[in-house]
């Protein structure tokens, strides 16, 4: 996956805290995290992940964030005005890991170990984003996550995968009879999932 889409890849922010099953990765920029349901990966672990999360928040929990904005005829204004502001707010994303490489070889199940703290994180290329999602195993990973809006993530993220496929509408069908199969027996599950997988 960090082959020929490398060079298209967006270097996005880095891991401050991970596990077997997820990371967090704060951003470089304020507001620049990918969507929600984004594929992204690590650099030195190669781990794939997809958003499930995103926050912006202070940089000092102890700081709360006030509003600032009653004089100001635009939200723009706002930053114009306290132009310090970027610096006391951070934005984090959380993600779902749904693979890694191993041997040359990427796989859709948990890494041995999770990505280091401080690993590069980037922001899958639509290249990328096509070799991975052709095999839909990964599906499985995040309907079992536990996360609240997992339902939403799958969503989210075929949405997205096959926004970049020469023939989306194929891509989703293959993903309903995927969900079909992993959701088989829970109907009402399903019915919701693929509700927010139409485009």
């Amino acid at each position: 996956m960090a082959d020929s889409g490398e060079a298209m890849s967006r270097r996005i922010g880095e891991v401050v805290a991970s596990s077997s099953a997820s990371f967090t990765a704060q951003c470089y920029q304020l507001y620049e995290s990918p969507p929600l349901g984004g594929f992204v990966r690590t650099d030195s672990s190669s781990v794939v992940g997809v958003v499930s999360q995103v926050a912006t928040e202070p940089l000092d929990a102890s700081r709360p964030v006030l509003a600032r904005g009653e004089d100001a005829a635009t939200e723009d204004e706002v930053f114009q005005n306290n132009p310090q502001l970027p610096r006391l707010l951070i934005t984090r994303f959380d993600a779902i890991v749904i693979g890694h490489q191993s041997d040359g070889v990427w796989r859709q199940f948990l890494p041995p170990l999770p990505p280091a703290v401080h690993s590069f994180v980037y922001q899958c290329s639509p290249e990328e984003v096509d070799r991975f999602a052709a095999d839909l195993e990964f599906l499985s990973l995040i309907l079992n996550s536990g996360v609240p809006v997992a339902d939403e993530v799958v969503g989210a993220c075929l949405r997205s995968a096959s926004s970049t496929c020469p023939d989306g509408a194929a891509f989703l069908a293959r993903a309903g009879r995927a969900l079909a199969s992993e959701l088989a027996g829970d109907l009402p599950r399903l019915n919701a999932v693929l509700r927010r997988v139409a485009p």
